[in-house]
């Protein structure tokens, strides 16, 4: 073909070189680094705390970071740094659970609300609106109140069906869009029942508008978490998560120990900056998936 222009007089038109992007660009490929290691540090502690985090030893009170206790020990004696760890493991189960039934709870409302008549659609889609018009943590306190004291399993159970409502009607927008699809239509002539849809043919096509959402209900989970156990009517102190280390912060006025608030709000802090920019990075992907479209 080269030899056939050159016969001719025309030079060929090279290729225009498309530049290869690096793998790693543009992805938080350090907030996934540092969040995995949270995350297998909290699950693995056993073979590498020193001290059991329970354990009160009233007699080493208040002592700062040292040799022997690395992150300090708290007002009952118990040793920050082992607490750290198997508190994580509380926090983080919360934030997974807590989002798993909410996420849960969305997708089934959301695609019944999609799927069903303009009337019904409407009244479900004015009882959301109704949800999201009340300060989420107002309603979390609420529905706790009703339930009594709370424990780690109540607690995510509150925060899980009260956080349901935003991805819902993003679950509900894009199945009204999916429902007329021929695939869909077919499966329901065929007598295909609501779960079998729903799982074969409407979450492959809208599971990648909500992860973004997804990922930032883990955040606001444990971030709900903390500042339950902070105002006091979250988990007990008893049962160690960061939110309940962080309750006893108000002895650092009066004891002057800092490490009591600064070394559990520093690994909550660096935990929801991780969870933030792997979500981020999940909405960029989504938005630029739309654009090509």
């Amino acid at each position: 073909m080269d030899n056939l222009f050159v016969q001719v007089g025309i030079r060929p038109i090279p290729a225009p070189q498309v530049k290869k992007q690096k793998w790693g660009r543009g992805k938080p490929l350090a907030s996934i680094a540092v969040l995995t290691l949270i995350l297998l540090s909290c699950l693995f502690c056993d073979f590498f705390i020193p001290k059991d985090p329970t354990y009160m030893d009233l007699y080493h009170a208040n002592v700062a970071p040292n040799s022997e206790f690395w992150f300090g020990t708290d007002t009952m004696g118990r040793d920050i740094f082992s607490m750290i760890f198997y508190g994580g493991r509380i926090s983080l189960f919360i934030g997974f659970f807590a989002t798993l039934i909410s996420t849960a709870i969305a997708i089934i409302f959301g695609a019944i609300s999609g799927l069903a008549p303009k009337w019904l659609d409407e009244v479900l889609m004015r009882f959301t609106e109704i949800l999201l018009s009340i300060p989420n943590l107002l309603l979390i306190i609420f529905v706790q109140a009703i339930l009594g004291k709370a424990n780690v399993l109540s607690i995510s159970l509150v925060i899980g069906i009260t956080g349901w409502t935003s991805i819902a009607k993003v679950v509900r927008t894009e199945v009204r869009q999916i429902r007329s699809a021929e695939y869909v239509v077919a499966s329901r002539c065929m007598g295909a029942g609501f779960f079998h849809i729903l799982w074969k043919h409407l979450i492959p096509n809208f599971v990648s508008s909500i992860m973004f959402m997804v990922v930032m209900n883990i955040r606001g989970a444990i971030g709900a978490e903390s500042t339950l156990s902070f105002m006091g009517i979250g988990l007990p102190l008893e049962v160690i998560s960061w939110g309940s280390m962080l309750s006893l912060s108000e002895k650092v006025l009066l004891s002057g120990s800092w490490w009591l608030i600064l070394i559990p709000g520093a690994f909550l802090v660096v935990t929801l900056l991780c969870v933030t920019n792997i979500g981020n990075y999940l909405r960029k992907c989504g938005n630029r998936k739309v654009s090509n479209l």
